[in-house]
């Protein structure tokens, strides 16, 4: 078996369960490396199977070496319900928040095991990468480093940013991507404010700020970067925001380190916009988990009781906005290492002015 599988094999008794149904699209590719988009995982302490249709068996061979390949031909709960038997498990841990009403019905029609909501143990398993997670990560960075040294030679008066949003993500693929990790943002003048101000019809123009918030999706890890650059000389008031909310950045990471807290980290982002009188602007987390999806469950927040670990990797992303004004966010995607950080997007943090 796989480090992987192995891994949640060695969960299933701190859950109680003998068995785990794996229906999550990046659960499913954690465990296996497929990246298809159907077929579930089946997993006993000592076994583990893939289940899918037709469409995907040739994929699952290439795929999966470390599961018994399934090709269903009908209900596909009958056929979990037969290798839930098959494999003799009796209480079977489901990801309960990831199939519809009507899976969940079926299974409990067809399964003869006690199932058991599980959501959470697979996400606790991917909070930690290893070493070839993190290695795939520095790729998905650099493509997104790479499309905002690109972008900026593109950014000028007169564009939409949904030109602006196209070209980003045309660029990435055309770098390897398999596409955008998450909805472009591109929010200018007033409108970034926006915290998710995804691209509009806006025209941008000559004094407008540009927040641009994207990353790219390789291999199916994501990066997620923001960087805020001006169409043209900006106000003082901008730019003293901007050095706060860099600062702030700044500040965030360098105390990053295995055994601080993440709410810390927020104290830290958070107390310094404060006292330069912008805390009532800055209204969200300093940063989330990353990985397989966008945002996973760790959260740099005031609510977190996490420990940083080793192998996290975290983003952090302070912003600063004023509601029809304007706005400001940086971020970075960062690893925690043995001894402290490293910062894998490189992209300049200095304030960019685009000569207009």
């Amino acid at each position: 078996m796989t480090l992987k599988i192995n891994k949640i094999q060695n969960q299933l008794q701190n859950y109680e369960i003998d068995g785990l149904l794996i229906t999550k699209k990046e659960n499913r590719q954690y465990a296996t490396g497929f990246t298809g988009s159907a077929g579930v995982v089946l997993i006993s302490a000592d076994q583990a199977v893939f289940i899918t249709d037709f469409r995907y068996v040739d994929q699952a061979k290439s795929q999966i070496k470390d599961a018994e390949i399934i090709m269903h031909k009908g209900n596909l709960e009958k056929e979990i319900a037969h290798q839930v038997s098959k494999l003799n498990i009796q209480k079977l841990g489901i990801e309960e928040n990831n199939m519809t009403l009507q899976q969940y019905k079926n299974l409990q029609k067809y399964v003869q095991a006690e199932m058991i909501q599980v959501c959470e143990i697979i996400e606790n398993i991917r909070i930690i990468k290893d070493t070839p997670e993190i290695e795939t990560m520095k790729i998905a960075a650099n493509i997104a480093d790479e499309a905002f040294h690109h972008i900026l030679t593109f950014l000028k008066p007169g564009i939409s940013e949904n030109a602006v949003r196209d070209e980003l993500e045309f660029f990435m693929r055309k770098k390897g991507a398999t596409s955008s990790s998450f909805q472009i943002i591109v929010a200018s003048g007033v409108r970034s404010s926006l915290p998710h101000g995804v691209a509009s019809n806006k025209i941008i123009e000559r004094g407008d700020i540009v927040t641009l918030d994207f990353g790219a999706l390789y291999d199916g890890y994501c990066s997620d970067i923001t960087r805020t650059v001006a169409i043209g000389e900006p106000s003082e008031e901008f730019k003293k925001i901007y050095n706060v909310v860099r600062e702030a950045l700044k500040r965030g990471t360098e105390a990053i380190k295995p055994g601080e807290t993440a709410k810390s980290i927020d104290d830290i982002t958070r107390d310094y916009i404060t006292e330069h009188g912008y805390g009532q602007y800055f209204g969200h987390s300093t940063g989330h988990g990353l990985g397989l999806e966008i945002h996973e469950p760790l959260r740099l927040s005031q609510e977190s009781k996490v420990t940083l670990q080793e192998g996290m990797v975290v983003t952090v992303e302070p912003g600063i906005y004023i509601p029809n004004w304007g706005g400001c966010r940086i971020e970075d995607d960062i690893v925690i290492t043995k001894d402290g950080y490293e910062v894998i997007t490189k992209s300049n943090r200095e304030l960019i002015v685009i000569p207009c």
